[in-house]
């Protein structure tokens, strides 16, 4: 059984920073892909930040370039999400979630699609006070 696990949301003042932490078991975790999603109440889950099986490729969504930033650990079957200057429009409930083909090598735009993961996990919420 797959199981995906995110920690490190919480509360925080707007310029602070936070960091995400999502563990997976159950999957070889260095030969997929992986991504951090968000959903605002009232809003469609967005897929904010990508990163392929080694590491090697990552993307952003204009909303968070230069702000966060995605990486992965493959001995910890860890992956992170650093968010630097938060906003109150940061506000939402962060997903961690693996992708259902191992492998893949393109983790741009049209890769963020919610369809292209097959495993996800709770979420965890994050809230930026003004």
């Amino acid at each position: 059984e797959v199981q995906v696990v995110e920690s490190g949301g919480g509360l925080v003042e707007a310029g602070k920073s936070l960091t995400l932490s999502c563990t997976v078991s159950g999957l070889r975790f260095e030969d997929y892909g992986m991504a951090w999603f968000r959903q605002a109440p009232g809003k469609e889950r967005e897929g904010i930040s990508s990163i392929n099986w080694s590491g090697g490729k990552t993307y952003h969504v204009d909303s968070v370039k230069g702000r966060f930033t995605i990486s992965r650990d493959n001995d910890k079957k860890t992956l992170y999400l650093q968010m630097n200057s938060l906003t109150p429009a940061d506000t939402a409930t962060y997903f961690c979630a693996a992708d259902s083909t191992p492998a893949r090598h393109y983790v741009g735009a049209y890769y963020l699609d919610p369809k292209n993961f097959a495993y996800w996990g709770q979420g965890t919420q994050v809230t930026v006070s003004s």
